[in-house]
């Protein structure tokens, strides 16, 4: 009888023209908002100044969110885009959580441990939530994790302040390699889930003539050239 019911039910499908149901769409990546920075959450950028989200070299926000912080990364590559929270301002002994771009074009959350200068990927994943999107070259995501966490020491507590490490990178088959640059970003101090800020961190493309001292010469050498040599 069943089977009766859906043949008929097939039958006037394609007779009427009327297409069975199909699931729904799937939400399309909400693009991340700068201008809540360090009003509702707490960003970091690198790159150029007055970048946001979708042209910074590296961008994160974090914010609290009930017994959670959700985290939101982005990074110009095709690969990954990660933050480690670490003791120190070196890398080695650091949770990290990444978000990975693999080969069939999705974005994972995967963690990971730092054994001295190699990243070791640990099974027990605090990551919920999660979402990522690889779209115009850059890796971007969005995941939470909770604040607190029994004491383990791949994943640490982010009710305390801990540096921030901030990386990306090429990434072959789904696996990550190293980072793009000899010396990623550090954050300056130790960061508080409890206090936002919007920091901007400019990239070495311009670190070199924001200096005064850089500014300075620049100015002494232009007036070197107008007044001209006697």
């Amino acid at each position: 009888f069943l089977l009766l019911v859906f043949y008929l039910v097939i039958i006037y499908s394609d007779y009427t023209g009327y297409p069975f149901p199909t699931a729904p769409p799937v939400d399309p990546f909400a693009k991340i908002r700068v201008d809540d920075c360090g009003k509702t959450k707490g960003c970091f950028r690198y790159g150029k100044p007055g970048c946001n989200a979708e042209t910074c070299d590296y961008f994160l926000s974090y914010r609290r969110i009930g017994a959670d912080v959700e985290f939101e990364l982005s990074a110009d590559t095709d690969g990954w885009v990660a933050v480690g929270f670490s003791s120190d301002k070196k890398m080695g002994g650091d949770d990290v959580m990444a978000c990975v771009h693999d080969d069939n074009g999705r974005v994972r959350i995967h963690h990971f441990y730092n054994v001295g200068q190699w990243a070791k990927e640990i099974q027990r994943n605090p990551a919920r939530d999660e979402e990522g999107v690889f779209e115009n070259n850059r890796v971007t995501c969005r995941f939470k994790r909770p604040v607190y966490v029994p004491r383990e020491e791949t994943i640490v507590d982010l009710h305390l302040s801990w540096y921030y490490l901030f990386a990306w990178g090429p990434a072959i088959q789904g696996s990550i390699t190293r980072h793009d640059i000899d010396s990623p970003p550090v954050s300056e101090r130790v960061v508080s889930i409890y206090k936002y800020e919007d920091i901007f961190m400019p990239s070495a493309a311009y670190q070199t003539f924001s200096s005064p001292f850089c500014l300075l010469l620049i100015v002494a050498l232009t007036f070197y050239l107008l007044m001209g040599t006697p």
